[in-house]
């Protein structure tokens, strides 16, 4: 998983993003939720023009993850190394299956 999914800067045309004030209201987080996150490597927020921390869909989706395992208990680091494992399981598992398509076609 690439910990910055995506550019460093946003262009808003391209595709939605949210404020963090916003992205974290949306996961039912806090935006220290969201730093916290950020710190441990699992998302890094995108900056408008304005140099303001915006997040896209799929990092809500993934700080989301992390937030369910963090209310079951888990310590946010370790929150965090979970789902970055899910994320590279899941894409080694679509690999996979596109060779093996690939090999029989």
């Amino acid at each position: 998983m690439k910990p910055s999914h995506g550019p460093d800067r946003l262009d808003d045309d391209d595709y939605p993003a949210y404020t963090m004030g916003r992205a974290a209201e949306m996961i039912g987080a806090t935006p220290g939720f969201l730093r916290a996150v950020g710190e441990a490597g699992l998302i890094t927020p995108l900056r408008s023009d304005g140099g303001h921390r915006r997040y896209s869909r799929y990092q809500l989706r993934i700080a989301a993850r992390a937030r369910e395992l963090v209310d079951q208990g888990t310590p946010v680091e370790a929150a965090c190394r979970i789902v970055i494992l899910e994320d590279q399981l899941e894409e080694a598992l679509r690999l996979n299956a596109e060779l093996r398509r690939a090999e029989d076609g």
